[in-house]
């Protein structure tokens, strides 16, 4: 359905800006009363990484008058990949400073506005009170949970997006006109269940099929032309190179938006909702938990280790600590391996960054490897305390 503007046009358009936008207002849709709603809009970007690089870069190019950039992170190498707002020369650099010196870049017209800090429960909604329309390009559920419940409470819109290996999602999530992101997903998965982009991956280019619905969905809702993804999302096979819209209902028993809500303010804590590792796995690492340092040192002093990687086999091609022996935790959990393990040797297992492995180390546990143990911080606690020689990803 088509919505009104979300913002009033502003007064006029310079000169300059009437030749930067040329080809926008040539377009009887858009014209200068839609370029003025850009100018006059003001839009916060959550997270300048994957989605929010060409997000910004878009939005910038559009002539979207007012840009704030939330992002607490830093440029890292294997951020290159499919960050397109950062270089080289950014590697190091806070994301949202590095994203800002390129949106200047593209347009230096556009007001930047820098939130260098993570978003959370005490400052998320003052923060999206300064701003008309929210784009949301975060990479985990508790920060997707939380963007959700302060839009609805304070009666934003947003754009939100998902990435993941070859596959892509976005709509449009509006209270007051629709469904919200909890009708869609009332619970988050069970831990585990949905790697990350850093465990599984994702193809670079899909950012940008993915961004670039977010900003043609941002530009619509400011100008108030077309018919916004509200109560629709959109999926993205680019393997398959196949878009298919799903309708999405308001759902009239949603925790937050539904008739009787239950959620009425945010909650306390986002991760202990979304559940970063299961119960199990928490009580499966409760003294079963040794540091890098500490399995070097099990290592170098001849003790009979049965260390087992528990990624999966590209991952195992990347980077590797020397004497471990690969078994994805899918075939740990299934029950598949478990005759692969000795009951005479000291089980360690290890992960990316210690997720997984908890994981693998409760399924273990409950199949009778009492004293198995796990690494904490993984691999990742290997390269930067013990061989640094090796790559990261």
């Amino acid at each position: 359905m088509a919505l009104p503007p979300l913002v009033e046009p502003a007064a006029e358009l310079s000169v300059e800006e009437i030749r930067r936008y040329s080809r926008h207002l040539i377009i009887p849709d858009v014209g200068m009363d839609g370029q003025k709603r850009l100018k006059n809009a003001k839009v916060l970007a959550v997270g300048a990484g994957g989605l929010g690089s060409p997000t910004l870069l878009y939005l910038a190019a559009a002539g979207v008058g007012t840009l704030g950039i939330i992002d607490f992170d830093t440029v890292d190498e294997s951020n290159l990949q499919r960050q397109i707002i950062h270089g080289v020369s950014d590697i190091g650099t806070p994301k949202a400073e590095s994203a800002a010196r390129s949106i200047a870049e593209v347009n230096p017209l556009v007001n930047v506005v820098i939130h260098n800090t993570a978003l959370d429960r005490d400052n998320v909604k003052e923060i999206f009170s300064q701003y008309d329309l929210i784009v949301d390009g975060t990479d985990n559920f508790a920060t997707r949970y939380m963007v959700n419940d302060a839009a609805v409470l304070l009666g934003k819109p947003y754009v939100w997006g998902s990435i993941y290996r070859f596959d892509g999602q976005a709509s449009v999530f509006w209270e007051e006109h629709g469904p919200c992101y909890r009708c869609l997903y009332p619970e988050p998965p069970p831990p585990g269940m949905v790697p990350s982009c850093a465990e599984g991956g994702v193809l670079g280019v899909l950012c940008a099929s993915i961004g670039s619905i977010q900003v043609n969905e941002a530009i619509k809702l400011i100008t108030g032309i077309g018919e916004p993804l509200v109560g629709r999302l959109m999926v993205y096979d680019a393997l398959e190179m196949e878009y298919r819209k799903i309708k999405v209902r308001k759902d009239p028993n949603c925790a937050l938006c539904g008739d009787n809500p239950t959620v009425t303010d945010l909650l306390e804590d986002y991760e202990d909702f979304c559940g970063a590792v299961s119960d199990e796995a928490q009580e499966a690492v409760t003294g079963s938990t040794i540091t890098a340092r500490e399995l070097k040192e099990w290592q170098d002093s001849g003790k009979d280790v049965f260390l087992v990687d528990v990624r999966e086999p590209a991952e195992w091609e990347i980077n590797r600590i020397p004497g471990a022996i690969l078994i994805p935790k899918g075939d740990i959990l299934s029950g598949a391996a478990l005759a692969q393990f000795p009951q005479d040797r000291q089980i360690v297992l290890h992960c990316k960054s210690g997720v997984r492995s908890a994981e693998a180390l409760a399924a273990l546990k409950a199949a009778g490897f009492k004293d198995a143990v796990h690494v904490q911080g993984g691999i990742v606690s290997w390269v930067s305390t013990v061989d640094p020689s090796q790559p990261t990803y």
